[in-house]
């Protein structure tokens, strides 16, 4: 039995669109999920205690069907990966509110589909 049912999209949509994918903020305290159609990024927080979602915030993925998006393990980064406008775009999030901002930084690729980090040491 489901305990919850939330929409990733705006109140006032009428699209059905997909959910690609969802990512816990590394402090476990949110939840980041992607839209495609809607093309964006909805933040949620996690009420541990009951098992809830609250909505925060939702952002713009600019891009075109989003795949894949990942938070780096520090916390301050978000990669989201738009195969039809075939580019990677970096985000950060202010780690309080955890509110996405765009870096600038748009990285143009053929058709990305998946993003990671790579811990070096």
């Amino acid at each position: 039995m489901a305990q919850q049912t939330i929409s990733t999209l705006p109140k006032d949509s009428k699209r059905n669109d997909d959910s690609a994918q969802n990512v816990v903020h590394p402090s476990g305290k949110f939840l980041y999920d992607s839209d495609r159609g809607h093309d964006s990024i909805a933040v949620f927080a996690i009420d541990a205690t009951k098992g809830t979602l609250t909505p925060i915030a939702m952002f713009a993925r600019q891009g075109k069907t989003p795949h894949n998006f990942e938070i780096d393990a520090t916390g301050p980064y978000l990669l989201a990966a738009s195969q039809e406008s075939k580019n990677i775009v970096a985000f950060r999030s202010d780690q309080k509110t955890l509110r996405l901002a765009s870096s600038g930084q748009v990285v143009e690729v053929g058709m990305p589909v998946c993003v990671g980090f790579v811990v070096v040491e």
